[in-house]
């Protein structure tokens, strides 16, 4: 595989990665007209791929992934998003 720039960069039980994002859609919080509880709330729904610090993808690294990880980086990828533009 290519070696990748990183879309952000952190790391994953403290070992140091990249992450690039590979698809993204967030569905904001709707409140009481929302046709469903998932959409009342909000959701995001990122894919993304984990990288070593060389700029490849990881898979050995990407199989570590706990959920508080997985939490931490979609906060990170949201907010990415919010501010990729502000350029």
């Amino acid at each position: 595989m290519a070696k990748q720039r990183p879309d952000i960069s952190t790391h994953i039980q403290g070992i140091p990665c990249g992450i690039v994002i590979t698809s993204y859609f967030r569905q904001r919080t709707l409140g009481q007209r929302a046709d469903s509880d998932i959409d009342c709330y909000g959701y995001t729904d990122a894919e993304y791929t984990v990288l070593d610090r060389k700029g490849y993808p990881a898979l050995w690294l990407d199989r570590k992934i706990k959920d508080e990880d997985n939490e931490r980086i979609l906060a990170l990828i949201d907010n990415y998003k919010e501010h990729e533009n502000d350029d």
